[in-house]
């Protein structure tokens, strides 16, 4: 256990992080973490104020089987499928995260203490079957501060509005263009629209959208190492940094407008950017480059533990480093474009990969609690 002397020495670029607006949500969660207290450890000690889960981490999770067992061996008895086994642990983990992280909810008026938990991503390209699932999450869990993980496909989009409509708070996930990020804040504007129009308390409803991050780092700088140029490689590590930048940007321009001024009026909320794929994948650069320079008010950072740990242990925050940058992003993004690097064919490519990984993630969820299930039944019998 860390000793509050400990915590306030390591976690000092934390607590500036969490000062200058943004909000530090953990991107991981297990049993594990949640039964052995490191959930509430990471709250009181390391700024944690919000949990986001995907198909990768809970197959990494469930998948171990540590945690799991005795519910398996049930679910095994109870002869359930495998889709409902799955979605009885995830549900499971993240109303108990939900009931640790209530306090923070609580006293922050609903802007912190979230849990999100994805919808089958099999789905991403079916509306309205994303919706039917999102409101049976929602369901499940049951608890005010979980928000329902939908994806920024084009059949998302339609989604997006339905369920914001219908007064289910949604954490947009796999956005990596601002075309797309643009259509994500009118289909949450839509929502609000819609549950305004049928009564609902838009106080109540709140959103993130998940801006990835890295994942355009690795993509444009393998591309910019093939070129191999001088400029080419001075433009290493630049890329994803202002198409976040230009992100926030779109953020304040759409949210300072009048459409969403109007809503406002009826203390409508508005849909906070949340910095995704915030782990860095090449060695070169420093390992909190995506905390440190993205660092602007009203945003969400979620952190896997390795970058929050290495944040509390070295991290450099200073203070704003977004919002007086957008002309050298714009830069950037062009000096890409002119050495033929097409800005489209990136995000569009990661898009796709993004889906693909996570039913990737999601059949080998399955595939492990299947064998599981299987082998729980065979001990009973």
């Amino acid at each position: 256990m860390i000793t509050v002397t400990e915590a306030t020495a390591t976690a000092g670029a934390l607590r500036r992080l969490s000062e200058a607006g943004v909000s530090i949500w953990l991107d991981d969660l297990s049993r594990r973490r949640i039964e052995s207290g490191n959930l509430a450890e990471l709250i009181e000690t390391k700024h944690v104020v919000g949990v986001t889960t995907n198909p990768s981490i809970f197959q990494a999770a469930i998948g171990s089987g540590e945690g799991y067992e005795e519910q398996l061996a049930d679910l095994a008895t109870r002869g359930v499928t495998v889709d409902e086994a799955v979605r009885m642990m995830t549900t499971a983990d993240v109303r108990a995260a939900a009931d640790v992280l209530r306090p923070v909810y609580e006293a922050t008026g609903g802007r912190d203490g979230w849990v999100s938990i994805e919808v089958d991503p099999r789905l991403a390209h079916d509306a309205r079957a994303t919706v039917a699932e999102a409101r049976q999450l929602a369901w499940l869990v049951d608890r005010p501060n979980v928000m329902i993980k939908i994806p920024a496909t084009k059949a998302g989009l339609p989604a997006i509005t339905e369920v914001i409509g219908a007064g289910i708070s949604v954490n947009v996930t796999l956005i990596f263009s601002l075309e797309r990020y643009r259509e994500v804040m009118d289909a949450y504007l839509v929502g609000l629209e819609k549950a305004q129009a049928a009564g609902l308390d838009l106080s109540g409803i709140h959103s993130v959208a998940s801006f990835f991050v890295s994942r355009v780092d690795s993509e444009i700088d393998k591309r910019l190492t093939l070129l191999g140029t001088d400029e080419a490689l001075a433009l290493k590590g630049k890329a994803a940094l202002a198409n976040a930048r230009l992100a926030y940007e779109a953020y304040e321009n759409v949210f300072a407008g009048d459409r969403f001024t109007a809503l406002a009026g009826t203390r409508a909320n508005t849909q906070r950017p949340l910095w995704a794929s915030t782990g860095v994948k090449d060695p070169a650069f420093r390992d909190t480059l995506y905390v440190e320079e993205l660092v602007a008010p009203g945003t969400v950072n979620t952190m896997p533990e390795a970058t929050l740990n290495a944040a509390a242990d070295h991290g450099d925050v200073q203070g704003d480093t977004v919002t007086g940058g957008y002309a050298q992003a714009r830069a950037d993004l062009a000096a890409v474009e002119r050495l033929g690097i097409s800005y489209d064919e990136v995000v569009e490519q990661l898009e796709q990969e993004g889906v693909a990984k996570f039913e990737v993630a999601w059949q080998d969820l399955l595939d492990a609690v299947t064998k599981s299930l299987d082998s729980k039944g065979v001990d009973g019998e």
